[in-house]
This record gives structure tokens, C-alpha cells and sequence, in this order.
């Protein structure tokens, strides 16, 4: 019998059903960095690797009732909370992390492969901005969802990148990465740029080649990697753990896997070796 080393992470998300996003991913990002992923489903998809048709909600006292029974058992390095689908599960999920004001809080809030994104409920957005935002040690958006998220608080319209992020880090946000925040080249020269904020501004930024897609579940594998990494401790800081996120994000997508008649999945063990065959 090994007593248990390897970091626990607990994460709130979707249910995939092809493995590309939501928890399925979450799980997946955890075992590879040498974490256990433990996992409370918000949500069901119905989808293939083309898009998602439809996703079914779950009772928010399921939720909450999931997350107290692993909680009172185990003890988490870190959280992971990503799509949702109530405010009513916003609100049981804030309340249960505010139990634990020291374990690290990576906040996905948003699913690109939804058809609105998770962007279409404002009831949702100002839920998340008022209750878990505040409680995040990190913050991933896109430039798209930072503006919708803003215009909750503000009339939309114009370029107002740098005092949007303040908003949120002056609630208590330690940190907001805002992807793809910059580009330069085209096709296959083109770079990319993800760039991390806090309170006082533009922390790193961070680059890297663009690479030919489409794939599906980028994003989550970025998040997921981010919380694996700050349970284990990588780095001094969120920088040092980011910038190693986006490596491992950008090695499962260069060696990303085509299973359907969709997008590219990203390949989270790119860095394990295959057993081979003993099939003839």
C-alpha cells in the first residue's frame, strides 16, 4: 500500500463526452503533470468533435452536495472551476472555496465551443464577476469575453483592455491572463500572445507560434495544466507556472489528434511514451 503524494485537485466543469473540454480534459491535464484530478460535473454536453448541440444542467445541490462529501474526505492543492451552468451553482461553488481562502483558485468560467460561449446570461456573468471572480487566484479570458463580462458594469464599446482588467484585479482577482492579446505574421508565421495582469498592471507576456487547427479544447487544457502546475508548486509564482502551462498547452496541440470529422483534440500525453504493441 503507497500512501497518497501526488497533489488532488478538485474541478467544477462540463461533462464532454468526447474528451476535448470540461472536466474529461481537466482529468486528463492533472494525471499527466503527476496530479489526481477529482471532479464535480456542472453540467452534460451533447457534442462531437464538430460542436456542441446541447448541454443538460445540474441540480446545484447536487453539485454542492458532491463537492462537501469529497472535501470532508480529502484534502485539494488547488481548484479548478470552469463552465456553468446555473447561478444557482455559482453561488454554492463561491460559497465552498470560501471554506479554503489559501488553496489556489484557477477560474475557466467561459467555453468557447458553447454556442454563446457562456456569454448570452448576464445574470451569469454579474454572478461570476461579483462572487468567484473576487476568490481567484487567476482569471483566463479572451479579449471576447473580457469585453462581455464588462458590460455588465459598463456601456459597451471601445478599447478598454487595461481598465477592464483592473475592475476585476481591485475585486480581489490576483490575476488575469487575457488570451490571445496580441498577434503578429500570418499563417503559418503568425504569433501569438497571451499576456498576465494583476494589480498594477502587465506582469508577462507570454508568445508563441501559431499553429494550424481548428482544434477544440485549447483552452481547457491551458486552464488545466495552470491549476496541475500551482498545486504542485512550479515556479515562485503565477508567471512561472503560466509560462509553463502555455509550453505543455502548445506541445499537446502540436501533437494534437483527429478523431472525428471535427477539430483536433489536443494530445495531453504528447510527453508519454506509448507502450508498444504485441500484436503482430
Amino acid at each position: 500500500m503507497q500512501i497518497q503524494t501526488s497533489p488532488l485537485i478538485l474541478t467544477f466543469g462540463v461533462s464532454d463526452p468526447i474528451g476535448a473540454t470540461g472536466i474529461q480534459a481537466d482529468l486528463a491535464c492533472f494525471s499527466a503533470l503527476g496530479c489526481h484530478g477529482l471532479s464535480v460535473m456542472t453540467g452534460i454536453l451533447i457534442s462531437d468533435t464538430a460542436r456542441v448541440e446541447d448541454v443538460q444542467e445540474v441540480d446545484a445541490d447536487w453539485v454542492c452536495d458532491q463537492a462537501r462529501v469529497v472535501l470532508e474526505d480529502m484534502t485539494v492543492a488547488a481548484f479548478k472551476v470552469g463552465a456553468l451552468t446555473s447561478v444557482e451553482q455559482a453561488s454554492a461553488i463561491a460559497e465552498i472555496v470560501s471554506d479554503y481562502p489559501d488553496v489556489p483558485l484557477i477560474l475557466d468560467p467561459f467555453l468557447s465551443s458553447l454556442p454563446d460561449s457562456g456569454l448570452a446570461d448576464d445574470d451569469m456573468l454579474v454572478a461570476i464577476r461579483q462572487i468567484l471572480v473576487p476568490q481567484a487566484t487567476v482569471l483566463l479570458l479572451t479579449q471576447v469575453e473580457l469585453a462581455r463580462m464588462a458590460e455588465t458594469w459598463r456601456d459597451g464599446g471601445g478599447d478598454m483592455l487595461k481598465e477592464d482588467v483592473a475592475e476585476l484585479t481591485n475585486m480581489g482577482c490576483a490575476y488575469v491572463l487575457v488570451k490571445c492579446t496580441a498577434t503578429s505574421g500570418n499563417g503559418a508565421g503568425a504569433q501569438l500572445a497571451n499576456t498576465l495582469f494583476d494589480e498594477n498592471g502587465v506582469v508577462g507576456t507570454f508568445n508563441w507560434q501559431h499553429l494550424p487547427g481548428p482544434f477544440v479544447g485549447a483552452g481547457s487544457t491551458l486552464s488545466g495544466a495552470l491549476a496541475a502546475l500551482m498545486a504542485r508548486g512550479v515556479g515562485d509564482d503565477a508567471v512561472d507556472a503560466i509560462q509553463a502551462a502555455q509550453e505543455f498547452t502548445v506541445g499537446a496541440l502540436a501533437n494534437a489528434q483527429r478523431f472525428g470529422m471535427g477539430k483536433l483534440v489536443p494530445n495531453k500525453f504528447f510527453a508519454h511514451p506509448i507502450p508498444s504493441s504485441s500484436k503482430p
